[in-house]
């Protein structure tokens, strides 16, 4: 038996930057209490959530990795609680710009990082004006405590981002996210939908996954607001919710898992041995339709 104790943090994010992170420490530390080896914090947590607006200005917030603040922080954090952590940031990589998340093994190493591969565009979600898409490809990890696979938001809404890092050996799926109301729907709530797209894959996969979202309502800079639902969870192998947070309050989410039971749960379910790659051609598409090159 391999059992391990995850969690999934969230909180509101306010304009000290500096004092975000020391907030998110503080979770960070409340999980590692509760026994979390692997500990997940929302997306961009540096900041308020800057992509409502497309302001140029905010390009100055990204840093190259190695210089990052949270980073360099957290490598402590991590080091000290014995403790991986994702952290996702905004990075600056020579002329370009990217939705990052780099991962931190439980010594403090920095074990690599992986860019957001699919990047929205909407009312409140202007990502595509900051961010190129990301060219690492999924990936997955071996860290100390288990191989963890993490995708970004958006990355959330397209199975095959868990399908492929489960591929690749993932036994965690991990999303940290930025997700809330919707400038032009006011009264479209998605949060059901948001949970529910995750706990599909967790159960398709036979994996279990943690998704960490943040909360509070913040104001744009061409007069419009967001607010945050939070809902953050924790879903089993089976796709079940075994641990959710409210729509706004700052907390701490944990939930354990025995790897071996579910690696041996999972091949005996039969639906990667069941795979049929070769018919999945139209996924290699925008359009659906497959071509045939002629040589």
């Amino acid at each position: 038996m391999r059992h391990i104790t995850v969690a999934a943090t969230q909180m509101a994010c306010g304009p000290d930057a500096a004092g975000n992170i020391l907030r998110a420490e503080k979770l960070v530390r409340e999980a590692a209490g509760k026994g979390a080896k692997i500990i997940l914090i929302q997306e961009l947590f540096e900041t308020p959530y800057f992509c409502q607006d497309e302001i140029h200005a905010f390009f100055s917030l990204a840093k190259p990795l190695a210089q990052n603040a949270a980073v360099l922080h957290f490598a402590a954090v991590a080091k000290e609680l014995g403790v991986v952590l994702p952290i996702s940031v905004f990075e600056r990589a020579g002329q370009n710009f990217f939705n990052t998340v780099v991962i931190l093994d439980a010594d403090g190493s920095n074990l690599g990082y992986y860019r957001k591969t699919h990047i929205p565009d909407g009312p409140g979600y202007s990502e595509k004006f900051y961010f190129s898409p990301g060219d690492t490809g999924f990936k997955v990890w071996d860290t100390a405590y288990a191989r963890i696979g993490v995708g970004i938001c958006w990355d959330q809404w397209f199975p095959e981002t868990s399908r492929a890092m489960a591929l690749m050996g993932a036994e965690l799926l991990l999303f940290p996210t930025a997700i809330g109301s919707e400038p032009l729907a006011p009264g479209l709530d998605s949060s059901g939908h948001w949970q529910r797209t995750m706990q599909g894959q967790a159960a398709a996969n036979v994996m279990p996954l943690i998704a960490a979202n943040r909360v509070g309502t913040e104001a744009g800079h061409r007069g419009t607001s967001m607010t945050f639902y939070g809902s953050s969870f924790i879903a089993d192998h089976t796709g079940a919710k075994v641990a959710e947070a409210g729509r706004s309050e700052e907390t701490v989410l944990t939930a354990t898992f025995d790897l071996d039971a579910i690696a041996e749960l999972r091949g005996y379910w039969g639906t990667f041995r069941d795979r049929r790659p070769e018919m999945y051609g139209p996924l290699m598409t925008l359009d659906g339709k497959q071509r045939h090159l002629a040589a």
